[in-house]
């Protein structure tokens, strides 16, 4: 899921690999070696965390343009702004956990050799979320699986 920040916020999503569903991918089932089973499984986890994700993204984007017009306002109320930014930020942190916790199940389906695997498919991260994976658009990948929503 990618987000506004996208599952994942401003700093972009944590992906386990490429954006989508790339364990429905030919090229990544070769080479991770993974099995009917393990795929079945993680659509299962994918398309139960779904709907909850895509209600945290809109949540965000909601948040996000009921304080549009707080910054917009000449001279802007702080105490109705600050308060605004708690919210999305609130927001955009319930998307964040979600979108982990959905990630972390799908990562428990892998093998350790799987893993070493497609962490090596990934483009090194630098930052304090290095050791969770990049995240570039919000859920690395859109609630449907598509491309990453951004902010």
């Amino acid at each position: 899921m990618g987000g506004p920040g996208g599952p994942g916020g401003p700093g972009g999503p944590m992906r386990l690999g490429p954006p989508g569903r790339w364990w429905d991918d030919p090229e990544f089932i070769k080479k991770l070696g993974l099995s009917d089973d393990q795929q079945k499984k993680m659509d299962e986890i994918f398309n139960t965390n779904r709907l909850k994700l895509i209600d945290l993204f809109a949540a965000v984007q909601k948040e996000e343009a009921i304080m549009e017009p707080l910054v917009a306002a000449d001279p802007p109320d702080e105490n109705k702004l600050l308060a605004q930014i708690d919210r999305v930020a609130q927001a955009r942190a319930e998307l964040e956990k979600a979108n982990a916790r959905m990630l972390l199940g799908i990562r428990r389906q892998l093998t350790h050799e799987q893993w070493l695997k497609l962490k090596a498919e990934r483009p090194p991260m630098h930052g304090p979320m290095r050791g969770m994976g990049p995240r570039g658009g919000g859920p690395g990948s859109g609630p449907d699986g598509s491309g990453p929503p951004r902010d």
